[in-house]
């Protein structure tokens, strides 16, 4: 062998060492450290780990996880750092990442599929919040993957004290967790897959009629009468009907404009694309919104249709002060239904129904 062939092979030999020993290392399970930096005067969490180059070198990576406030200590900025360190090990084998808990999974999906941007709505992340917060996680956050079973979760799910609904919800949400797992490949199936559950309502909804809606409106002062008569008249959901602005309203075509939703004082999109149509509205609701407009103090195209005067018309109202201190006493007061959980919800159903009715 000749010395240039003989330096080509030596060269190829440690190309094939070096590409096997660059494998070995990305396949490699990462813990990353922590530490706490002096950041402008703050003490701030810095989460750091190693990616792998091209060229088969490492480079040492960081990301600033928060302040000493926001996480007092490392136990809680390590377990805010769990999601970033799934992420930093995707291609670390199976057999390894299926040793996570469940935790990680659901701190990793709320990183992916809960951040703005993610196509869900504000309102959908907010009750997935809700549920993961005081249900999912109490109880299954310690366990590991492999260890969530179908027959235990069933079995977990009827000891909730929560209709079947609530319950069906809590279910849907723990199989999209896991089918997000499934599709990052940190597991081969989806042990909710076979977890029962019904959504049968177990309380028929009372639906109001003409007469009884007709006396609920008079015992309604303004702006809640307006909004009872708009929203019967036109079955927006609470949210798109308390994001309506003057702007929204064309009292000429006598057509309301649906496109945008509030949640917690949170403006987004309609919860769907169907929602985002224009409503029509006959003469006797172009007439009450025309006389709330000039009665409520807030008339401009960009404010509120229904302001509240307690934020000086910056925002509209919250639909839970609106039920307990309006709709609720003048329900009871009519006895249109009996005493219920303050649980108790108030809206309309669909407006394609030919004859749109109050449900309590």
């Amino acid at each position: 062998m000749s010395g240039r062939a003989a330096v080509c092979f030596k060269t190829a030999i440690r190309g094939l060492s070096t590409h096997k020993e660059n494998a070995l290392r990305r396949t490699r399970y990462q813990d990353g450290s922590l530490r706490l930096r002096e950041r402008s005067g703050r003490k701030t969490w810095e989460y750091r780990w190693y990616e792998i180059q091209i060229d088969g070198s490492r480079k040492r990576c960081g990301v600033n996880l928060g302040t000493i406030r926001d996480y007092p200590t490392e136990a809680a900025a390590l377990k805010a750092a769990s999601a970033l360190r799934a992420n930093i090990n995707m291609e670390t084998p199976r057999a390894q990442i299926q040793a996570i808990s469940f935790e990680t999974l659901v701190e990793h999906y709320r990183l992916k599929e809960m951040e703005e941007g993610s196509g869900k709505t504000f309102a959908t992340c907010e009750t997935y919040e809700g549920y993961l917060r005081k249900w999912i996680l109490p109880r299954w956050k310690s366990y590991r993957l492999r260890d969530v079973k179908s027959v235990a979760v069933e079995e977990w799910l009827k000891t909730l004290p929560l209709s079947n609904g609530s319950r069906a919800k809590i279910r849907n949400i723990m199989h999209a967790i896991f089918n997000h797992a499934i599709r990052w490949e940190w597991y081969g199936q989806n042990p909710i897959t076979r977890v029962r559950q019904s959504a049968k309502r177990s309380r028929i909804p009372i639906v109001l009629s003409i007469v009884q809606i007709q006396a609920l409106l008079e015992n309604l002062r303004e702006p809640v009468r307006t909004m009872v008569l708009v929203d019967v008249s036109t079955g927006l959901r609470i949210g798109e009907l308390l994001a309506l602005q003057w702007r929204d309203v064309d009292f000429e075509n006598l057509e309301i404009s649906v496109t945008r939703s509030i949640s917690v004082q949170h403006i987004g999109d309609c919860k769907t694309e169907a929602s985002c149509k224009p409503v029509p509205m006959d003469a006797e609701i172009a007439d009450s919104l025309w006389r709330w407009r000039h009665n409520s103090g807030y008339p401009m195209p960009e404010d509120w249709v229904f302001a509240s005067p307690a934020k000086n018309g910056k925002q509209p109202y919250w639909p839970g002060t609106l039920y307990r201190a309006h709709l609720a006493p003048a329900a009871k007061t009519l006895r249109v239904f009996p005493a219920r959980s303050a649980g108790t919800r108030f809206g309309t159903h669909s407006p394609h129904c030919s004859k749109p009715m109050v449900k309590m």
